[in-house]
């Protein structure tokens, strides 16, 4: 029997499931994010500090992500779009499941890609069109994935890391989002 190594300590995780099972109050995360106006349409967005597992944890590291917008939108493009950023967030969400899953099933990875894009009528964000949404009107995610496993066990493998995501469920399920000035 091979052994199965994906980089995905999935021990530690179904460990930790059981145990949260017993402490749902253990399970209250809240992710935080700290955002800085540059100038212009630039911002930079740090990530370190979030609460968890009933206490306050700190990253290895802090990361700084920059957003802007494309020098086409009369911008300096010192970062990618915010909007950007959800796919950003869809694609290494969706990634890391299949991974886990993948780990959790017995099947080996060679590698793993993802393309995801969304279409964006972008006459919304700046009012010429009131009957225009301001985000994406849909995503595509597209997955090419290389493993010993037939075509069905990678679909299914992609299905249970969709049905998992934190990410894809944020997506396309409403969130209460409030917006207050301190």
């Amino acid at each position: 029997m091979a052994t199965i190594d994906n980089g995905v300590n999935v021990q530690a995780l179904l460990e930790a499931r059981e145990a949260l099972k017993g402490a749902p109050e253990a399970a209250q995360f809240t992710w935080r994010a700290s955002s800085k106006w540059q100038k212009g349409a630039h911002s930079t967005t740090s990530i370190e500090k979030f609460f968890g597992l009933g206490q306050e944890q700190t990253h290895k590291s802090e990361s700084v992500f920059a957003a802007d917008h494309p020098e086409i939108f009369a911008a300096e493009d010192n970062g990618i779009t915010p909007i950007e950023y959800l796919l950003v967030g869809l694609a290494s969400c969706l990634t890391a499941g299949v991974a886990s899953v993948a780990q959790n099933r017995g099947i080996q990875l060679r590698s793993v890609e993802s393309t995801v894009e969304g279409g964006h009528d972008i006459r919304g964000i700046l009012g010429a069109d009131s009957d225009v949404r301001n985000g994406f009107n849909d995503i595509k995610v597209t997955f090419k994935i290389d493993a010993d496993a037939s075509a069905e066990e990678i679909e299914a493998l992609v299905a249970q890391s969709q049905k998992r995501s934190a990410v894809y469920d944020a997506l396309t399920n409403p969130t209460s989002v409030t917006v207050e000035v301190a």
